[in-house]
C-alpha cells in the first residue's frame, strides 16, 4: 500500500499500531519495530526461539521484529506495523 508518497510495508513506515501484552504465544500480528511507551524490561523471543531481556525505555523504538515478548517484560510496548 502506499501512503503518501511511503510503502507501508517492512522498510516503509507503519500505519498501524497496538499494545503488546506479554504472553507465551507468538504475536498476531507480528509488528515490525517496538515503541516502548513506559521504561521497564523487555524480554523478547526471536525466530530462532532465543529470549533476550532488553532494559529500554520511554521514546524508545525497538527496530526487531519478535515473535514474542514474554512474562517478565515490565515495560508498556506498541507494536507498530
Amino acid at each position: 500500500m502506499d501512503y503518501r508518497g511511503f510503502q507501508s510495508e517492512a522498510g516503509g513506515i507503519a500505519v498501524r499500531h497496538w499494545p503488546i501484552v506479554p504472553a507465551a504465544a507468538d504475536l498476531n500480528p507480528r509488528p515490525w519495530a517496538i515503541f516502548v511507551a513506559a521504561d521497564g524490561n523487555a524480554v523478547i523471543q526471536d525466530e530462532d526461539g532465543r529470549q533476550l531481556t532488553y532494559p529500554v525505555y520511554a521514546g524508545q523504538i525497538l527496530p526487531f521484529s519478535p515473535v514474542r515478548v514474554l512474562a517478565g517484560t515490565t515495560a508498556t510496548l506498541f507494536g507498530w506495523k
